[in-house]
């Protein structure tokens, strides 16, 4: 028997995941671990460590972009995992202007064509309502692609009306760290989001998300679908390191990389195994 320790001490994984044929599925028993990858390795990683699906984007240093079409496709030619793809222009805030969200409704197409099984999107109003207007366009737009909700849901000025123009436009999942910075932090809200979405959209935890989190806020919150990035740091191949000069995030060490831990992902899903499966 396989021993890991996380915060929570030690964890069995003793366990069987899906091949990789099975884990072109729809979905893993009765709980769901999603994985944020901006990198084939990153993708390979959560694979490997039993994630059910990632979310692909690039840049997750500033919260995640847009990825770019050789992203994915070089990740679908390294994986078997499903794919949701990350839709957001640039940093910043969710209020988009017309050209933004042409190209949101052009991104949309485009995974739509090159076979992701969904993507995450997500605007607001000034008012930090939802713009459901515009959303319902990217709804439509993405046909039978399922169509997730991130976390703009976050920073929305009323959630539960959020919640429910969410079901109403057909999404299928609302990313949301109970509008705290961690999961765990926004645990109350998490668990009303839970009682009131009543099975009819899933509910993915995220924000510091990891084993130990994983194992007080099932029984808590009720919630069986995580999502987590798993990063560990990782020291760049570069030798010859030049100074004082910056590419892009001076308060950053650019010679360090992030990269998705197997390991911390196998421990969630060990987790989420032992207590839903």
């Amino acid at each position: 028997m396989a021993e890991l320790r996380g915060q929570t001490g030690i964890i069995n994984t003793d366990i069987h995941f899906k091949s990789e044929e099975g884990m072109k599925g729809e979905k893993m028993g009765k709980y769901v671990l999603e994985v944020c990858a901006d990198c084939v390795e990153s993708a390979i990683a959560a694979e490997k460590g039993g994630a059910d699906r990632i979310e692909l984007c690039s840049n997750l240093v500033i919260g995640g972009v847009t990825p770019g079409q050789a992203l994915f496709k070089l990740v679908r030619k390294y994986t078997d995992i499903r794919v949701r793809v990350l839709l957001r222009p640039r940093y910043g805030d969710y209020c988009y202007n017309d050209y933004e969200f042409e190209q949101l409704k052009e991104e949309v197409q485009m995974y739509r064509e090159l076979g992701a099984s969904g993507v995450v999107v997500g605007m607001l109003n000034p008012d930090g309502t939802l713009d459901t207007g515009r959303m319902s366009e990217l709804v439509k737009a993405a046909g039978n692609m399922d169509v997730a909700l991130h976390r703009c849901f976050d920073v929305c000025a009323d959630p539960y009306k959020a919640l429910e123009e969410a079901v109403s436009m057909g999404m299928k999942t609302i990313l949301t760290s109970g509008q705290k910075e961690t999961g765990w932090d926004g645990r109350d809200l998490l668990a009303r989001l839970q009682e009131k979405s009543a099975g009819r959209i899933e509910i993915l935890a995220a924000g510091g998300i990891q084993a130990g989190v994983i194992e007080r806020l099932v029984p808590s919150s009720g919630i069986t679908s995580y999502h987590m990035s798993g990063k560990q740091e990782v020291e760049s191949a570069m030798q010859f390191r030049m100074e004082g000069a910056s590419m892009g995030l001076p308060e950053r060490n650019e010679y360090v990389l992030w990269r998705t831990s197997e390991e911390a992902v196998r421990q969630a899903a060990a987790v989420l195994h032992n207590l839903c499966g």
